[in-house]
């Protein structure tokens, strides 16, 4: 999933004209022919298939929501451009309505949800929609984070459940 960012040589700002060109409607690629050059999307939809990929390594971020949710829809422009900002961050989407199996497994009772990982472990997890500095404050944080110290403390949570 993390190859899905912005992997075109010219850089972000040859990315962000094809997005613009693709959302008029424009052929994007080489020369305007052909399939596009690089990622349409900063942010990936994952499905019960695709989570543990999704998840093992770097920093991802989940996004649950649902088309006919009010805070989905206000949440969604926030957690696309940060995608656009964090391109080294995966930004991942749960449409609930379409991968309820998985919404189940994470027992989601409210959207937006939004969940978080680093290197597979999780770090977050919280329904409502945040602002946008909020959730650059998370990331901020989560890019802190003392992972040594995470793993371990994780190891211990898992031994104590599994103990019990």
């Amino acid at each position: 999933m993390r190859g899905t960012r912005w992997t075109s040589a010219p850089g972000r700002w040859q990315a962000n004209r094809l997005l613009r060109e693709h959302a008029r409607g424009r052929p994007v690629g080489n020369n305007g022919e052909g399939p596009p050059v690089g990622p349409l999307m900063a942010t990936t939809t994952m499905t019960k298939d695709t989570h543990d990929e999704t998840v093992a390594e770097g920093i991802v971020l989940i996004d649950f929501w649902a088309a006919w949710c009010g805070p989905c829809r206000q949440f969604g422009p926030i957690f696309e451009k940060a995608s656009e900002t964090h391109t080294d961050v995966t930004f991942a989407k749960v449409d609930t309505d379409a991968e309820q199996e998985l919404a189940a497994d994470y027992g989601i009772r409210s959207i937006p949800t939004l969940v978080v990982y680093r290197d597979g472990i999780p770090i977050f997890g919280q329904p409502g929609a945040l602002p946008g500095h909020a959730l650059e404050d998370l990331i901020t944080q989560v890019r802190a984070l003392d992972m040594d110290d995470v793993r371990e403390r994780y190891a211990e949570a898992k031994a104590q459940a599994s103990a019990s």
